[in-house]
């Protein structure tokens, strides 16, 4: 069904085509109720006898509208015209993170960024008992000023929660049935490669697979055929993410590499999880009183060197806020960050001219070696220039 301009979908009115999928086309059009532009989805009417498409079609309008949350599209209305239905959305200006990734890697701000927004909407989504199942750069989007919005719940199945065996929240009867592979390959979890069940952390898997590609520039798991690509997700790892980009600190690439954990159990279990790692990484809860928590980490004997190590990071970073305050002409409260999440002895520290924090460090029993710190960015950047004598 192709629309031309000036068509009427109820109180809808048609101004152009913005673009055409396997689930539909979809418009730009005119609320006269509300006087306001929005995105009007539509499936062809040729399409919609097929039963199986409906339904994708009608779960997804479900799903969304299901959902109230800044990350996640906001659907408005639903209807049919001649027979065809469609969704109607907010209208969003921007791009896909798919055209974002074109030009290669992101600034590890940003990706952190929208790594952050990203999590804060599936959290949301998974709450509501509704898993995304087909999350890749082409369904998330970047409007003009930064936001994310997860778009494209098709393929979502909803779940009843154990605990609200009486919500009102409609639940998906036809569900699709164990041994059906749904997914983008590329972004599918192992479980969903053998047309397994799923669950939320299948959406983590997907999640992970997207960071990495953020961060690297590159796919985690593209070979030349899909088939190759799913054997490699459900056998291989993707390479190390300090291999292409030296700012990763170890704390990030664990994120990562937790979210890619082929077995669900050893992944996160949640992605209010990961969203908590991700603000504390980045600064961006503005909580200065609690660490980044280091995700797999698992206790080893004979760490006594290690700990002790990272009583002196701790001591030396309360000397440094004690001399910030000191610093200060205005009596307000210090505030610590932490600048490193390797543990270690450090020796002297000191603040350059634009903020940052050069540092003697020795890391697992390592020779010293010093180090540049920049107090609005995770890590640390080793000075190669410079040895300890």
């Amino acid at each position: 069904m192709n629309l031309t301009p000036g068509t009427k979908l109820g109180p809808y009115e048609i101004v152009s085509l913005l673009g055409a999928g396997g689930m539909g086309e979809v418009y730009r059009a005119r609320d006269s109720r509300l006087k306001r532009e929005v995105a009007v989805k539509v499936l062809p009417k040729a399409l919609s006898l097929d039963s199986e498409r409906l339904r994708r079609f009608e779960q997804e309008a479900l799903a969304t509208a299901a959902l109230n949350h800044p990350n996640i599209l906001a659907v408005f209305d639903i209807g049919t015209h001649d027979g065809a239905p469609y969704v109607v959305s907010e209208l969003l200006e921007g791009e896909t993170l798919r055209d974002r990734l074109r030009a290669g890697a992101l600034p590890l701000r940003k990706a952190l960024d929208h790594a952050l927004q990203i999590a804060r909407g599936l959290s949301a989504a998974h709450e509501k008992g509704i898993i995304h199942r087909d999350l890749k750069p082409e369904n998330l989007f970047i409007t003009k000023d930064g936001r994310v919005k997860i778009l494209d719940f098709g393929l979502a199945k909803l779940t009843q929660p154990e605990s609200s065996a009486h919500t009102s929240l409609p639940t998906m009867t036809n569900a699709t049935e164990a041994g059906v592979v749904m997914g983008t390959a590329g972004y599918m979890s192992p479980e969903q490669v053998r047309g397994a069940s799923v669950d939320p952390r299948s959406d983590i898997f997907s999640f992970g697979a997207i960071l990495y590609e953020m961060i690297s520039g590159k796919r985690a798991f593209h070979r030349d055929t899909p088939a190759d690509t799913m054997s490699a997700i459900l056998k291989e790892e993707p390479g190390d993410l300090s291999e292409t980009n030296r700012n990763v600190s170890p704390a990030l690439e664990r994120i990562v590499q937790h979210c890619l954990e082929k077995n669900p159990e050893q992944r996160f279990h949640s992605a209010s999880d990961i969203a908590f790692d991700l603000e504390h990484l980045s600064g961006a809860s503005g909580t200065s009183s609690k660490l980044a928590p280091l995700p797999a980490a698992r206790p080893k004997i004979g760490l006594l060197p290690s700990l002790i190590g990272a009583v002196v990071l701790a001591l030396a970073m309360l000397g440094v806020g004690w001399w910030v305050g000191k610093r200060s002409a205005i009596a307000q409260p210090v505030e610590y960050k932490q600048i490193t999440f390797r543990t270690g002895s450090i020796g002297n520290a000191r603040f350059t001219p634009d903020g940052s924090v050069v540092y003697e460090a020795a890391w697992d029993g390592g020779e010293d070696q010093l180090y540049l710190s920049r107090t609005d960015e995770p890590g640390a950047r080793e000075l190669e220039s410079w040895r300890c004598a």
